[in-house]
């Protein structure tokens, strides 16, 4: 097979960008029928996979001395497997693909620039969760319920019926008290809980 094209190879990423549906690989953690679908690859097993909505914001693909390697940059929702985009976009252009190296350079609002190596770890701040759960600010009464570990009506906390959570629960001052999940019916339940009572 020749070698595609830069333009061909950046025509084919443009069409996988979007809203995609994707079937997750055999070696992934998705269950079917209450098994996972990589403990089934390991018995030798291929199961039927239903294809799963992804959104892919960017793909941007970029030519290196090697024909057929490219550069890939990507920007994904959860749940996307770029590998499965690699070998998809392998697929549309008529022959295969595969990733040759893969490194996460960000998970939400979380990027590279703040990462430390595993020899010089750094915690951050339990309030640095505000980034990425909704936030729920409490008074003092209320405040004294969260931390004490209450489960408590939706309404109490300020989260509208629709709302799936979770939410970060903290003070008038700012100070996160706890995590709270969705409970039965119109309840919450705090997952964590930070403040001491």
């Amino acid at each position: 097979m020749a070698a595609p094209s830069i333009e061909e190879v950046v025509a084919a990423a443009q069409r996988m960008t979007g809203e995609i549906e994707q079937v997750p690989p055999m070696v992934s953690a998705v269950k079917v029928d209450g098994r996972r679908l990589h403990e089934l690859a390991r018995e030798g097993r291929e199961v039927h996979r239903s294809p799963r909505p992804v959104t892919v914001t960017r793909f941007e693909v970029a030519a290196t001395p090697d024909p057929m390697v490219f550069d890939a940059v990507v920007d994904c929702s959860s749940g996307t497997y770029v590998r499965v985009l690699a070998a998809d976009l392998g697929s549309a252009l008529g022959g295969g693909a595969h990733l040759s190296r893969l490194r996460r350079t960000a998970v939400g609002p979380f990027g590279i620039g703040e990462s430390h190596p595993l020899e010089s770890p750094e915690l951050l701040a339990p309030e640095e969760i505000t980034r990425v759960l909704a936030v729920l600010r409490v008074d003092g009464g209320t405040a004294r319920e969260v931390v004490h570990g209450n489960v408590m009506e939706r309404e109490s906390l300020g989260v509208h019926s629709g709302d799936r959570g979770p939410w970060a629960v903290l003070d008038a001052g700012g100070h996160l008290l706890a995590v709270y999940e969705a409970h039965r019916g119109a309840s919450v339940k705090p997952s964590m809980v930070f403040a001491v009572a």
